[in-house]
């Protein structure tokens, strides 16, 4: 609503000057066309003048002939007479002081218009504080959350227990500051939150605000920069002292590299916008004017490009970091996400933590809301855990693309190919168990094949590593053994399974003929972006080119040993996968241990919307497991 009325204000501005402009060059034309007053004066004496109206200094004339013009007479005393002599009636009108003013408005108004609509352009580019005037470029554009306003408390914060004791004594500083300043202590002036995206940073310094019942000043790191230099000082200025003001209070900047950044690394030298804007919140945090009661949070996740003087003590004196949550902790925080929707009994959130191993808070938020629409799509009152496993499939894996059609061999091909990833993975002992195989295709992939491992996997090992490139090769082989073909699907599964084999050599000194020497090229980073550089000669890089192909072509050949010994297994789940389209953990034990396939359990609830449609080409039809502990596997 504002904007519109914004839009009208500028469109009647434009309006009026456009119509102003037009009324005096419309003016100036009649100017033009006026009789000089010599002439005038000649046709009075001619007796061609019936009558003039006097209007300042100005005269309408009216011709015996009807016609009419205007003239303008200079200081002739004598004029009244020659007009009566020559039998002219005259008419007068008094000058008014109005009148004046009204033709110097007239004449100034289009500059004052002018001048007052690029004021309002400048404002709005630059961003001025709300209700500012048109010079407050440099007003801060923090927002303020009020105790009264902010509702938010450590039991809305969950999965990160470390990270909320870290900060846990702020609260009690800001409560009573005298606790820690009478034994010469001194609470940090800043805190810096580093970790992912989606991790809850920002909702952890709205919940220290909220639990010490202090001011909350929220601001972007890129809200600081402008057009201008010396607008995002000013606006640090403006913020801290506005904070003062408050105090005792926390000032919150989110994505704090947008103006944290290195300082010499561009080109600008160091007289750019953002570099100013730097120097400023270094003053301000720790210069000769002490900011007591006031509390600086930053997060960002690119804690690695912010400047060093950012990060001694006296600014951000300490740092913490908020992770992604292990399964405690996203059991936890689904049970905070939970209470917000109605959740049938069978829901278990201890399970659905262990099938989401990598998710951060906000996915296990986009988790509970994707479920809750699965389930009123279907009509349902509660959710219920199948509502939990269908938006977990949807955002592990994309969308169902029920509408793409499939020729026959290509749906047979994708089943000999999931069948082979899957077999291998179940014989192979340390391989995570294989949850789900589909041949339904799901975003970007024909088929998938996702293992769901037991427990979250803090680091990698080797034998684990190798058993991960079979994997990635039963694919392929289940091809060239069943299908007697090779498709473009295993393109994606053979870089993943090069690139896991090089930093086995060159990066984990997993290589027992080359040791644990480091032979990865160096990266750095520079103004011109990412740069390598080669510490190895020709004849090293050939050795380790020969070691990746030698762990590459043992791999290869135990899958392949695996799959022909079992080609029963493939054959029945493959055969599962044509009927059923999709095999759960039971259906896949079931056919690794010879028994009839049991029937896939029911959905509740009758489905009001199908899925959606996909018709993009499909590069590489083929799944992959993924390096994280999710091994989703997909075909993009």
């Amino acid at each position: 609503m504002n904007n519109l009325l914004k839009n009208i204000a500028i469109w009647v501005a434009i309006a009026l000057l456009l119509m102003t402009v037009f009324n005096q060059f419309s003016g100036t034309a009649r100017s033009g066309g006026q009789v000089v007053y010599s002439q005038f004066m000649q046709e009075v004496r001619d007796g061609r003048v019936a009558k003039v109206q006097i209007d300042g200094r100005s005269l309408h004339v009216t011709t015996n002939e009807g016609k009419n013009y205007d003239t303008f007479t200079p200081s002739d005393p004598w004029m009244v007479s020659d007009l009566l002599k020559n039998n002219v009636i005259v008419e007068a009108k008094p000058e008014e002081h109005e009148s004046v003013l009204m033709s110097i408005f007239v004449s100034w108004f289009p500059m004052v218009l002018l001048i007052g609509v690029w004021i309002f352009f400048m404002r709005q580019m630059q961003g001025g504080g709300k209700g500012g005037g048109p010079f407050s470029f440099g007003k801060s554009k923090a927002r303020q959350l009020d105790e009264s306003n902010n509702s938010t408390t450590f039991a809305d914060v969950a999965g990160c227990d470390e990270a909320k004791e870290e900060v846990s004594e702020l609260v009690d500083f800001l409560k009573d500051p005298t606790k820690f300043q009478k034994l010469g202590g001194r609470i940090p002036r800043g805190v810096l939150m580093v970790g992912p995206p989606g991790t809850g940073k920002t909702l952890l310094a709205r919940a220290i605000a909220g639990e010490a019942k202090v001011p909350f000043f929220s601001i972007s790191g890129s809200d600081f920069v402008e057009m201008f230099v010396g607008v995002g000082a000013a606006r640090v200025r403006d913020m801290f002292e506005t904070a003062k003001k408050n105090s005792p209070c926390i000032i919150f900047i989110d994505e704090i590299d947008a103006v944290g950044r290195h300082r010499g690394a561009g080109t600008g030298g160091g007289n750019d916008e953002r570099e100013q804007t730097l120097n400023q919140m270094l003053v301000e945090m720790d210069g000769f004017e002490a900011n007591s009661g006031v509390i600086v949070i930053a997060a960002t996740n690119r804690a690695d490009v912010l400047d060093k003087a950012l990060l001694r003590p006296g600014r951000f004196d300490r740092q913490v970091m908020v992770g992604l949550p292990d399964i405690k902790g996203r059991e936890q925080i689904l049970n905070v996400h939970m209470r917000k929707v109605p959740i049938d009994p069978d829901v278990r959130a201890d399970i659905l933590a262990r099938g989401t191993p990598g998710f951060s808070g906000a996915d296990l938020a986009n988790l509970v809301n994707e479920s809750a629409l699965f389930a009123a799509r279907r009509n349902k009152r509660t959710v219920d855990m199948q509502d939990f496993e269908d938006a977990k499939d949807k955002i592990f894996m994309g969308p169902e693309r029920k509408s793409m059609v499939m020729r026959e061999e290509e749906r047979l091909n994708t089943a000999y190919h999931e069948s082979g990833h899957a077999v291998v993975a179940k014989l192979l002992p340390k391989a995570d168990p294989v949850h789900k195989v589909t041949i339904m295709p799901r975003g970007w992939a024909l088929g998938l094949t996702w293992q769901l491992p037991e427990h979250d996997r803090i680091s990698n090992y080797k034998d684990k590593m190798l058993e991960d490139i079979s994997i990635l090769f039963g694919g392929r082989i289940a091809e060239e053994i069943f299908m007697h073909q090779m498709s473009t699907g295993a393109s994606n599964d053979f870089e993943r399974a090069t690139k896991m084999a090089r930093d086995m050599v060159t990066k984990y000194g997993m290589s027992d003929s080359l040791g644990t020497m480091v032979y990865a090229g160096s990266e750095q980073d520079s103004w011109m972006g990412s740069m390598s550089s080669r510490t190895v000669s020709e004849a090293t890089q050939q050795k380790v080119d020969a070691e990746i192909r030698r762990i590459l072509d043992e791999q290869y050949s135990l899958a392949r040993k695996l799959l022909e010994d079992n080609r029963d297994k493939v054959e029945a789940m493959t055969k599962a996968l044509m009927e059923m389209e999709t095999i759960d953990a039971d259906q896949i034990n079931d056919i690794m241990a010879g028994l009839p396939v049991r029937a896939p359990k029911p959905k509740n609830g009758p489905v009001v919307s199908s899925g959606g449609s996909g018709t993009g080409p499909i590069v590489n039809p083929a799944p992959q497991p993924t390096a994280k502990g999710d091994e989703t596997e997909s075909n993009a």
